[in-house]
């Protein structure tokens, strides 16, 4: 390959691109890989954990080491790299085709934009003609004079037939959209996607068929393409537009389908075979009898009716007690006046004498090296123990290198910086242990392993029990030419980005954090910490911020037996979904958004109950099945009946939020810790500036999970040493009142270096 680069390296080294110079070098590896013909079914039998792990073996060898293996692992290897790496390729490759449409509809809607405002000059103009106009005849028909003696003697006059084609023309412009404009993507797609439409291989659903026929015409480059638009929406927009083209003109139609494509990919109704992110999803749900065994401690019932009645109860109870409480003014902090509620913000609830008390405890903390405070967590807890040889299993036996790599991707240093600044490992020894030890598997682990401990600890004791936990994304800068997720998202600047969307505990501990892209909604991810670990499976009450409030969230979270709690900045607007708006207390009528439909419950509950199983047991993430029935169009019948019983949990929720202060106060406590470590996630990615700038997705989970185990390790520690430092002070005579000690916060960070060299103990023995 060009470069010296091995043709098993070249194959590994992909990434979601943003144009058609990347998609094709997508299909030129999935191509190659294709065209070697191993079937999925080579691996029919082999556990799913053992394909993963074999895979990640592959992509940590170069080819020497590939070739240096034993015949049968070697062959393993490649087999599962091959069958891996072929799902992989195809999902980046419709996911670049993704945000090559996005592209072209954005420039569509810059190019409309810019005609729009070129106009305003004009029309301004134009209108100024017609109004001088227009007052002359009116003065004429005032003063009794001759309409035609008046016009004449406008100025304006003369250009009448100007002025009236101008108004024409941008009549048309202010009328037109940005569809007018997509075609000039025409040969931007059409440098790939016929190649891309012969290589993947598409499933669709029924309703699809159309459409995929259109688009298989595209990829059949001997094929001529039908100007039929069965694929279209009887009342789509596109229609007008295609009307309007050219006999034999088949570029905008070639445009609409694949816009359409990218849609139906989004929605499910178009699916690649063994696909990971674009799969048929009523193949990835367990078996109606397998849910059952599989279902555990879940509450949920197997009869939709018990379900429904239990919910038309509590809901016909919260009702009255909301309409009595709006009636009698006992709303706290709030009323219901004319439909309309109003909802004060709760003041703070910290005592003044919670801020001494603060600084004294952590005066009284010993300062320490970011080294040290490594050391001494891994004394305690041996959280290294976590990090196996990829291949072998065996425990790393160098701890000190292995806190170096830790060090540097929490820090955002990078490995480099780091062997500049250590004084124990050059950057081969960094880059070897960081290659074959450090997975995302070990540093799931290794954080569960501080997190349980940090819980166990007297003083954690007076935050939380774990039960409840909080979650939230940052934005963290990004390179402008690095991987897929580098999106820009308005709200954070102009600069690209990726969001680490983490969850803590009650207790302070951040157990799970994932790297999403910057301009998606958090909504589908609140659920997914939830059930990577145990610290999530132990929590009960889930806090968020507003980004959460969607029928589908509220839904899956109650079926997941979760109590959503949501801090809702717009809650006036709210409206509630009743089983009968007749029987709504009078009070609450004009709140009254529309009526449960129980149909649609009953009819679909088998695969309501198949979803729930399905994501419960680890098959697929809250985040997978949200995202896709949300996307999915109006036929989906799953998507409806999760929606309805989303709308049951969220009306519930806004009675009780209503009516009980503390729960409000609860969700603010509990988002402020989240937010709080923001701020000690800030001190520690001194790095780089601050920015991310590793080039794949993988390089950026790494640094985002790094970085939350780094910042999970000081919490350990300062949640020991405060206990410490609460002893010290009660053996000083000094008053430590337990209530206050709830307002204590292990996010501190002023005591510890956290820059210079970075010095270990020379010659320290693995501990």
């Amino acid at each position: 390959m060009p470069g010296n680069v091995s043709r098993f390296v070249w194959l590994r080294k992909f990434a979601v691109g943003h144009n058609s110079t990347a998609a094709n070098r997508l299909l030129d590896r999935l191509e190659f890989l294709q065209g070697i013909g191993l079937s999925v079914e080579s691996l029919a039998g082999v556990p799913t954990h053992r394909v993963a792990r074999l895979r990640r073996q592959g992509e940590r060898y170069f080819t020497d080491g590939v070739r240096d293996i034993g015949v049968n692992r070697r062959l393993a290897i490649l087999a599962a790299c091959v069958i891996e790496w072929e799902a992989a390729i195809a999902d980046a490759v419709v996911e670049t085709h993704d945000r090559i449409v996005g592209k072209t509809w954005r420039e569509a809607k810059q190019v409309h934009e810019a005609r729009i405002g070129d106009a305003r000059t004009t029309v301004t103009d134009t209108l100024r003609a017609f109004t001088t106009l227009g007052t002359a005849m009116i003065e004429a028909r005032n003063d009794g004079v001759p309409i035609e003696t008046a016009l004449t003697q406008s100025p304006e006059w003369a250009r009448l037939d100007d002025w009236v084609a101008i108004a024409a023309q941008l009549s048309s412009t202010m009328a037109e959209e940005p569809l007018a404009h997509v075609g000039r993507g025409y040969h931007r797609f059409r440098r790939y996607a016929p190649r891309m439409l012969r290589c993947l291989r598409i499933g669709c659903a029924p309703i699809a068929k159309p459409l995929l026929a259109a688009a298989m015409a595209i990829g059949n480059a001997r094929s001529s393409v039908h100007p039929d638009i069965d694929f279209l929406r009887p009342n789509s927009k596109w229609r007008r537009h295609l009307k309007v083209q050219e006999a034999g003109d088949g570029h905008l139609r070639e445009v609409a389908v694949l816009f359409h494509l990218r849609d139906a990919f989004r929605s499910g109704d178009m699916w690649l075979a063994h696909s990971r992110r674009y799969g048929d999803i009523t193949q990835v749900l367990v078996p109606l009898t397998m849910a059952q065994e599989q279902m555990g401690r879940l509450t949920l019932p197997r009869d939709p009716h018990a379900w429904l009645e239990d919910r038309t109860r509590r809901l016909e109870e919260g009702l009255k007690r909301l309409g009595a409480a709006a009636r009698d003014g006992t709303i706290p902090h709030g009323s219901i006046e004319d439909g309309e509620l109003r909802i004060d913000r709760l003041s703070a609830a910290v005592p003044d004498e919670a801020e001494e008390l603060i600084l004294d405890l952590y005066r009284r903390l010993p300062p320490a090296r970011i080294t040290d405070i490594l050391l001494e967590v891994d004394a305690a807890i041996g959280f290294t123990e976590a990090f196996t040889h990829l291949r072998t299993g065996a425990p790393c036996e160098d701890n000190i290198g292995l806190l170096n790599v830790l060090l540097a991707e929490g820090l955002n240093l990078g490995l480099r910086k780091m062997a500049e600044a250590s004084n124990t490992h050059d950057y081969w020894k960094l880059s070897r242990l960081a290659r074959w030890y450090v997975e995302s598997e070990a540093m799931n682990q290794a954080l569960a392993m501080v997190v349980a401990a940090q819980g166990k600890l007297s003083m954690a004791a007076h935050w939380g029990m774990g039960a409840s936990a909080s979650s939230d994304g940052q934005f963290f800068p990004t390179a402008r030419h690095g991987e897929a997720m580098n999106t820009i998202n308005a709200k954070y600047g102009s600069e690209p980005g990726l969001k680490a969307y983490t969850h803590v505990s009650d207790q302070f501990a951040p157990f799970a954090s994932q790297t999403i892209p910057a301009t998606v909604s958090e909504a589908p991810y609140i659920l997914d910490g939830l059930l990577m670990n145990e610290a999530g499976r132990q929590v009960t009450e889930q806090f968020a911020d507003t980004a959460g409030y969607t029928d589908h969230v509220f839904g899956l979270s109650a079926l997941l037996d979760r109590r959503l709690v949501l801090r809702i900045r717009d809650l006036p607007s709210r409206r509630f979904y009743v089983f009968d708006p007749r029987a709504t207390p009078t009070e609450l009528r004009k709140l009254v958004a529309g009526k449960i439909r129980k149909d649609i419950v009953v009819a679909n509950w088998p695969d309501l109950f198949r979803s729930v199983a399905t994501v419960n047991g680890g098959r697929i993430t809250p985040s997978q099945l949200l995202r896709k029935l949300a996307s999915y169009p109006r036929q989906n019948d799953l998507a409806l009946a999760l929606r309805e019983v989303g709308r049951v949990e969220r009306t519930l929720f806004l009675i009780d939020w209503i009516l009980d202060a503390d729960m409000q106060r609860r969700a603010q406590i509990g988002l402020n810790k989240g937010e709080a470590h923001h701020a000690l996630k800030n001190a520690l990615r001194i790095g780089r500036q601050g920015e991310i700038r590793d080039r794949t997705s993988e390089g950026q989970h790494y640094r985002i999970a790094g970085l939350n185990l780094l910042a999970a390790i000081i919490i350990y520690w300062n949640t020991l040493h405060l206990g410490e430092a609460v002893d010290l002070r009660l053996r000083d005579g000094l008053d430590v009142p337990p209530e206050l000690l709830a307002h204590i916060s292990p996010l501190g960070w002023a005591h510890i270096l956290l820059t210079g060299e970075y010095r270990w103990p020379k010659g320290a023995e693995p501990v």
